[in-house]
């Protein structure tokens, strides 16, 4: 046994004189690598203790919940740390994200036929696709709507809104339909049919 520890030790020796460290600082680094997995371990247990009570907490809540536990045990972890070991230990909680609906197909005006099946463009000005796409701002949601040009994937009309008026849209039809400068050209308007796009308003400017 002793004839074991004495070539570890002389082991160690090498590997510290290679490396260029001293043998205490070797044994030093050694002893904090096993403290620190064992704050961790402690932080772990903690953590789903509390998700026993409380499957979907969140780590910024849990974090906040853990302070005072790691304050009085002195463990200095910043939250980076602690989202990092949460991470590591496959603990984190995954986000739901909110939808939110931008298409309202059930309404009483008219649904135009759909004139593009099988139809390709060849060229600008063929063919124009309109949408909303909704746009995560802060707490809430921003609405962009868009007309895009199908030959050339140019974006040709937009605008944000607040809400899913058809305000919106027209303001992007307008848009669009300055730069429609070429004589003779008469684009067909594609869209979901959703409200915004059906109601007399925006017909009233596609006629």
């Amino acid at each position: 046994m002793k004839v074991a520890q004495m070539q570890s030790n002389r082991c160690t020796g090498a590997l510290c004189t290679l490396l260029g460290y001293s043998r205490q600082a070797f044994y030093k680094f050694n002893l904090q690598g096993e403290k620190e997995v064992f704050l961790e371990d402690l932080i772990i247990e903690k953590v789903l203790e509390i998700r026993i009570l409380q499957r979907r907490i969140g780590g910024r809540k849990l974090y906040f919940m853990l302070s005072p536990y790691l304050e009085k045990r002195s463990i200095k972890m910043g939250r980076d740390a602690f989202f990092d070991l949460l991470r590591r230990e496959e603990l984190l909680v995954r986000i739901r994200r909110r939808k939110t609906i931008t298409t309202d197909s059930n309404h009483y005006w008219r649904r135009y036929p759909n004139l593009i099946k099988d139809f390709v463009p060849i060229a600008i000005n063929q063919l124009w696709v309109s949408d909303i796409t909704y746009i995560v701002i802060g707490s809430g949601f921003g609405y962009l709507s868009l007309i895009t040009d199908a030959f050339s994937r140019k974006i040709i009309g937009f605008h944000l809104s607040k809400d899913l008026r058809a305000e919106g849209c027209i303001i992007t039809l307008n848009k669009a339909h300055k730069e429609l400068n070429i004589k003779g050209r008469q684009p067909i308007h594609h869209s979901d049919r959703g409200v915004q796009y059906c109601c007399f308003g925006y017909v009233e400017i596609l006629k």
